[in-house]
């Protein structure tokens, strides 16, 4: 029973279905390991234990839905109908929505059970997980690191086996973030191949996934939850087969371009995420790919300003709708100093007219990576530009939050360019570190636009071809 947890969904599915195992049975697992390890970890905010082994009392081994009976955890930005939804910020209160998002939704109805609700940075900004309202959620793998954000908290609970999938989503890296920092697998999706509505639908950054330990779990949740919803305003093309489909089988000879020169200038790169490049590199190689290591053309004056620009009114939407929930206006007591910042710089520095301008530029930007990466099949860059950092040193209640905010993109330079070009990138583990820190090393794979398939599908390849397997954290081991 203690090896549940790290299992595919798909084996945990078939034991459901076979009879080998009760729904009952493997959520009460979850539950036990939620009990044993979120003390230390921290990454749930809520969890629902009695709904959610009467759930499963309600799954029969004929029940005909693709995962029924496999438990998962949802982040806490989208709503969960009847549980209540914060974003991690003292300001949104306990608010209770009575809907379920397009995303959850879908999870439902393919069978997975929601055992609970996991952490974030307040209000989804930064690449860590350490909030005034409910504490630092702990990398499963070293307690004193960051398990990454905005998904920190999903991630620490695959991670360490509280479960075996969650939902997290990506802005500017929030699932690949938190990938990289825990040993496990997260795509950023096509911008638009999965849905926000009801209350979404015209997100330029974001998109939605889950953080597994493989890249089939992740392509065949994909085929789940991706497709239009009436009223969006971004749709991807559907693809000419499933992605597990095309996931699965290996890719012919590519021509990949390699890269360690982060979009952000004078940001540094450790000479680990530089190893990550070159030994992905050197295993496709040896597969029969092409790979030319390359400077893309995407050092642009004021980059991270303009991403700001685009990415802070997202985050100040939330603010305003928390307003309206509280009643009053935000004061700046209300949330953290980073939050507070962007916010304000939102209301009072940034016009209509500078968002306008900046998603213009920003598409201008896009454009040309997309032009230039016409010459290649793929993309290989770190994941990460460091090693996943110490608690502490990003503070988002300290006394300089826009210098932690610029921080925070030194951390993770690599993840926000696809978030603003929409093409498809995905986070893979690769091999142990040689620093000394015991937390996987991780690549980060970019593929072209709503090419999921192909990419995943070359993401297997290197999965299956490193030769070595993501130890369990020691937390998990001892548990």
């Amino acid at each position: 029973m203690a090896d549940l947890m790290f299992r595919a969904v798909d084996e945990l599915a078939s034991m459901v279905r076979t009879g080998e195992l009760s729904a009952r049975e493997l959520v009460q697992e979850s539950l036990d390991r939620i009990d044993e390890l979120n003390p230390q970890l921290n990454a749930f905010v809520d969890v629902f234990a009695d709904e959610a082994l009467a759930e499963a009392d309600s799954v029969g081994a004929d029940d005909p839905r693709p995962y029924a009976g496999v438990p998962i955890a949802i982040k806490n930005n989208r709503a969960v109908a009847g549980k209540r939804l914060t974003v991690a910020a003292e300001f949104m209160g306990d608010f209770v929505p009575k809907h379920d998002d397009n995303v959850v939704a879908r999870l439902k109805a393919a069978g997975f059970i929601v055992v609970g609700t996991t952490t974030l940075p307040e209000w989804g900004i930064l690449p860590i997980t350490d909030t005034r309202r409910f504490g630092t959620t702990r990398n499963p793998y070293d307690p004193e690191r960051t398990p990454g954000g905005s998904s920190g908290g999903s991630a620490s609970a695959v991670s360490s086996g509280m479960v075996p999938i969650a939902h997290g989503n990506d802005g500017g890296g929030s699932t690949r973030i938190p990938a990289a920092c825990c040993g496990l697998v997260g795509l950023k999706a096509q911008r638009g191949r999965v849905s926000t509505a009801p209350v979404g639908g015209g997100e330029f950054l974001v998109n939605d996934g889950v953080l597994s330990r493989t890249v089939a779990e992740t392509a065949a949740v994909l085929d789940l939850i991706a497709g239009y919803v009436n009223g969006d305003a971004y749709w991807a093309p559907d693809p000419s087969e499933p992605f597990a489909a095309t996931a699965g089988r290996a890719p012919g000879k590519l021509r990949i371009a390699a890269t360690t020169n982060p979009p952000l200038d004078n940001s540094p790169v450790d000479a680990e995420a530089v190893r990550s490049v070159a030994v992905a590199a050197e295993i496709l190689r040896g597969l029969g790919h092409e790979v030319e290591e390359v400077d893309p053309p995407w050092h642009m004056p004021d980059v991270l300003r303009m991403f700001t620009a685009v990415f802070g009114p997202l985050v100040s939407l939330n603010i305003a709708f928390a307003e309206l929930v509280a009643g009053r206006e935000a004061v700046e007591e209300d949330m953290e100093a980073v939050s507070w910042a962007i916010y304000q710089l939102c209301k009072t520095g940034i016009s209509s007219v500078d968002g306008a301008a900046a998603q213009v530029q920003l598409q201008a930007f896009s454009r040309s990576v997309l032009d230039w990466m016409e010459g290649y099949d793929a993309l290989i860059t770190p994941a990460l530009a460091e090693a996943p950092v110490l608690h502490g040193v990003m503070d988002p209640q300290g006394p300089d939050p826009m210098g932690t905010f610029r921080r925070s993109g030194e951390f993770t330079p690599f993840t926000a360019t696809f978030n603003v070009s929409g093409q498809p990138a995905v986070s893979v583990p690769l091999c142990d570190r040689e620093d000394g820190i015991a937390v996987p090393l991780s690549v980060q794979l970019v593929g072209q636009p709503a090419q999921e398939g192909a990419l995943l599908a070359l993401a297997a390849q290197l999965e299956t071809a490193r030769d070595w397997t993501p130890p369990r954290p020691a937390v998990a081991t001892a548990a």
